[in-house]
């Protein structure tokens, strides 16, 4: 997944232009705390979904006096775990002595609540390309991530190779790993054209792919039963026929044109002869009577 972002930077604390020639460094150790501890009662939650910290007066002093290169970016080093990050500046009203961090990047520098953190101004070259490995499968269920990612990078200064980062989408935290950044492992992303790109999420599987062509089971591929035993749908095939079983039909020999002639009988009725004719008359009997004649009662 590739595409070009292009992330613009308003910095609302300098209205100065920015300035060539030597740099003096800026160097210094805080005490550093999450932003809930950050104490007022206006809510600074705008802290958590970026990568800016909020430094003491006494830094914005100093930095006037400094000929840097603005807008400001820093490098984030907890000596006790060796491990760095790299972030902007929001505002410069925290207690002298302490800042405040983002949740995500504490998480990263190792760091607990009042550890101490060093704090050096530094100049990044401006990013061309990056990678990122979200850490849940979660981030597929984004309908634009590029939208999504974009507007979230706004609140970034900077991108650190190795760098786990928050972006905060409907109410729900997402962390994405940043697996690589080009020129260098460490990238300012203020007003620059940055090619993207997406690593698979992490524990993410490939969902399994069926054959293109697989059949597809008959419906109602049963057999059903009759009450009466007998299969239903089949029937006998019928036998072969010899040709000793092929009967001719009877032919009329008496046919004349014009005439249909029904044939009742299949076989031929033997003639009667006169003999049998002779033989038989109704009602030829003779009667028997309970009386015999010639007697008297």
């Amino acid at each position: 997944m590739l595409f070009a972002l292009f992330v613009q930077f308003s910095f609302n604390v300098f209205d100065h232009p920015m300035v060539r020639g030597p740099q003096n460094r800026f160097s210094t150790q805080y005490r550093c705390y999450s932003v809930s501890m950050l104490a007022g009662p206006n809510d600074r939650s705008d802290v958590e979904k970026g990568g800016k910290i909020i430094m003491p007066p006494s830094a914005l002093d100093q930095l006037s006096r400094l000929n840097i290169t603005y807008p400001m970016l820093f490098k984030l080093t907890n000596k006790n775990s060796d491990r760095m990050t790299h972030c902007g500046v929001l505002e410069f009203v925290a207690d002298e002595g302490i800042c405040y961090l983002p949740h995500w990047m504490m998480q990263n520098l190792l760091l607990e609540e009042g550890g101490l953190v060093q704090v050096e101004s530094v100049n990044l070259m401006v990013a061309t390309y990056s990678k990122f490995q979200p850490q849940s499968p979660d981030f597929l269920d984004i309908t634009n991530p590029k939208a999504v990612l974009e507007n979230a990078l706004r609140n970034f200064a900077c991108l650190t190779t190795g760098d786990v980062i928050a972006i905060s989408y409907n109410e729900k935290i997402y962390e994405l790993r940043v697996m690589e950044t080009k020129p260098d492992k460490a990238v300012s992303i203020i007003e620059c054209d940055m090619n993207v790109d997406f690593d698979a999420p992490l524990g993410y599987k490939e969902p399994e792919r069926r054959p293109q062509y697989q059949e597809e089971p008959t419906a109602f591929s049963g057999s059903g039963n009759r009450l009466d035993g007998k299969t239903k749908g089949i029937e006998p095939s019928p036998a072969p026929l010899c040709p000793s079983d092929i009967k001719r039909g009877i032919p009329n020999y008496d046919f004349k044109v014009g005439r249909i002639t029904f044939i009742r009988n299949s076989k031929p009725q033997p003639k009667k002869t006169d003999d049998a004719m002779n033989r038989f008359i109704a009602f030829s009997g003779q009667g028997q009577s309970l009386r015999k004649k010639g007697r008297k009662p």
